[in-house]
């Protein structure tokens, strides 16, 4: 078991050439926004001929809140900027165990409102800004989207929630099934990832964490990308009921075949590009893009 920086720089390593090729961009820009943890990296992928002011989606990496980058996922944010002709923009959140539950998903908090309340000045429309992310981004989007919810404040019109995260359950029956070794995330994994997070087990229960658990009404429409042969499968089917159940329009497409973290792997997978091509079509429908 490799330390978590240690891990990280692996990390970069086999998955740098997923980052290869893809989409050219008009302009990358890296800028920092002030949190109440200190400043926060974000970095936003402008597509050819988008106007200002535009729509933009958020997006927040994956990675069990331990491992990843803006770098890990630049591909698939450039093929979401142009998929959907939306600027991305990729938060830096801090990671753990140097960052423990709860500062990552209060850096994501101070960051959507910050870019909410200086979109004129980023050219963005304030009224088509997604949030969206894969595996524990998904789980920070939930949470973010909670606490906007409980504070009166509605920055986000719509959530992408891509094989998130949702229960911390490392028994399900998709666990017992898909967490052996051979299908990318493992249920060991998983657990290094929920010890490096977590300063105390009770935060297991935390709703801003396991987020199936909170009361879900109110929430933006979410749209769902749910992997068949995933640890993560049966908490995603259930969030996707319980959204429903909560009165939250929700889209959601299984993909068979698929594996924890194949969007990421797009250069290789034509399955993670039809993946791309279903969430772009959403957003339009959803953000009502031209």
């Amino acid at each position: 078991q490799l330390p978590p920086p240690e891990a990280r720089r692996v990390a970069e390593i086999v998955r740098q050439p997923w980052t290869e090729g893809g989409p050219v961009m008009a302009s990358r820009e890296d800028h920092m926004i002030p949190t109440r943890h200190g400043p926060v990296r974000i970095r936003f992928h402008r597509p050819e001929g988008l106007a200002a002011p535009a729509p933009a989606l958020i997006y927040i990496h994956g990675g069990g809140f331990v491992l990843f980058s803006l770098d890990t996922h630049d591909r698939l944010m450039r093929e979401y900027a142009a998929r959907a002709r939306m600027v991305v923009i990729g938060i830096d959140y801090s990671l753990a165990p140097e960052a423990r539950f709860p500062q990552a998903p209060q850096e994501v908090v101070d960051v959507v409102r910050a870019i909410h309340a200086r979109a004129a000045e980023f050219g963005l429309d304030p009224d088509r800004i997604a949030l969206g992310g894969d595996s524990a981004g998904g789980n920070l989007t939930v949470s973010a989207c909670l606490t906007f919810r409980d504070a009166g404040e509605a920055p986000v019109a719509a959530m992408v929630l891509n094989y998130g995260g949702f229960s911390m359950d490392l028994v399900s029956p998709s666990v017992l099934r898909w967490g052996g070794g051979n299908y990318l995330l493992t249920t060991h994994m998983m657990l290094w990832f929920l010890m490096n997070y977590v300063s105390d087990p009770e935060q297991r229960f935390d709703p801003r964490l396991r987020v199936l658990d909170a009361d879900l009404t109110g929430l933006p429409p979410a749209w769902m990308v749910i992997t068949e042969c995933d640890p993560l499968y049966d908490e995603n089917l259930e969030m996707r009921d319980r959204l429903a159940a909560a009165g939250v329009p929700v889209g959601a497409k299984v993909y068979p075949g698929t594996v924890h973290s194949f969007l990421e792997a797009v250069s290789v997978a034509k399955v993670a590009g039809a993946a791309l091509d279903d969430t772009a079509l959403w957003l339009k429908h959803t953000l009502r893009l031209n």
